[in-house]
């Protein structure tokens, strides 16, 4: 008994540096995407699984384990466990083992192969690389800030490295690299390194991206696969084909103006009965804009935007390099897989196959986010720790 009161003792002390906006949007967002993934799934999950709620208790478990490494992160950890070189070597040893694997060896699905099959489990671990290039790239700069300007050649480096093991995300999955390189360059940017940095690191980095393209085109006789020119045929045109290429966007747009302002109400929805495939995944947003309306759509807009401030904040607040750059990256992760994922569904960009940030289904992506969360309540904490100690 005596553990348990010290345990809450401890909690509530410490509770006067956590920041509860983060954590009330967090939670908010995932119940929302909790509901809207059994509702969207009650369908396919009865035709393939043959149980209504298998996509819904799945999610479920991977929801409990987001909160609870959230509330680990949030009282049990400091950003100093981050700083540390064995920490750091040990994260990105594991993540390019991950990636070549999954490069090899991985399963394809949707024309793209991102996935390691672990038992009934799927790991992309594509989506915990950007947690790891946040990381990775705060550390690095928070340690050479002085050195930015003087030192040139070793602050592109770290940059090129990061660029060169994201290619192999690229290769297979270029939604998800289009999100790693948006935090990458927000970053960079960011720490305002030098132009001629800039410039030598955009050199190399179309380099890069041209002899990829080149091996791709040996290979494969294309840079771009089948799946992905369809993909930009279909937002061009996407009512040419609608039986066809243009499918998804097509019924998702449907299910989008079918909602209107209010929405049909949750589990009224009409598409996701087998008009649209997988709406539990990639398209939980038309699901969301059909039963919950324009209403439910800007009020999910609104937490995100919660998030993605509150980040921005801390990290003009913050006089460490290193939580401002873990802020700015988590801003961004949020900021551009959003924009992905609805700019895709909505027919604004083509699509991509980028899940929903805590809302769409599936473990990888909920708890690569839920672990950017827990960062940025680390650097919020770190921030809040300060002020009070300037107070004092």
């Amino acid at each position: 008994m005596q553990f348990i009161k010290n345990f809450f003792n401890y909690v509530k002390s410490y509770s006067k540096y956590v920041d509860f906006l983060i954590l009330i949007a967090y939670v908010a967002l995932s119940l929302i995407g909790l509901v809207m993934v059994y509702s969207a799934s009650m369908v396919p999950a009865q035709m393939n699984e043959g149980n209504s709620e298998h996509y819904y208790i799945r999610h479920l478990m991977f929801i409990i384990l987001g909160f609870g490494l959230v509330f680990f992160m949030t009282y049990f950890m400091s950003g100093n466990f981050f700083k540390m070189k064995g920490v750091q070597l040990l994260m990105l040893g594991a993540i390019i083992i991950l990636l070549l694997v999954t490069m090899f060896f991985g399963t394809e699905v949707n024309g793209q192969r991102n996935w390691i099959r672990v038992g009934g489990f799927g790991l992309q671990s594509s989506e915990f690389f950007k947690v790891v290039a946040i990381l990775y790239l705060a550390y690095i700069y928070s340690r050479r800030e002085k050195r930015i300007d003087n030192d040139e050649l070793t602050s592109i480096i770290p940059l090129v490295f990061i660029l060169v093991v994201s290619g192999m995300v690229m290769i297979n999955d270029f939604g998800t690299w289009m999100v790693i390189a948006a935090i990458i360059l927000s970053m960079f940017l960011y720490i305002r390194i030098p132009l001629k940095v800039i410039g030598w690191t955009a050199a190399l980095g179309t380099v890069t991206l041209g002899v990829i393209a080149g091996v791709l085109y040996l290979v494969n006789g294309s840079v771009l696969s089948n799946y992905q020119m369809h993909r930009i045929e279909t937002f061009f045109h996407p009512f040419n084909d609608p039986m066809g290429t243009g499918y998804q966007l097509t019924n998702s747009l449907i299910a989008i103006s079918h909602g209107g302002l209010f929405g049909t109400g949750i589990g009224n929805g009409i598409i996701k009965l087998g008009y649209l495939p997988e709406p539990h995944t990639d398209f939980i947003m038309a699901v969301i804009a059909e039963e919950l309306g324009l209403i439910g759509v800007l009020f999910i807009v609104l937490l995100y935007l919660v998030i993605i401030l509150k980040a921005l904040s801390y990290a003009h607040r913050s006089t460490d390099t290193f939580y401002r750059i873990i802020c700015i990256g988590v801003a961004m992760y949020i900021t551009m897989q959003v924009f992905i994922n609805v700019g895709g569904i909505s027919k604004i960009i083509p699509l991509t196959g980028v899940p929903l940030p805590l809302l769409s289904y599936g473990g990888s992506s909920f708890l690569s986010v839920s672990i950017a969360i827990g960062l940025l309540i680390i650097a919020a904490k770190h921030v809040k720790q300060k002020e009070i100690e300037l107070k004092k």
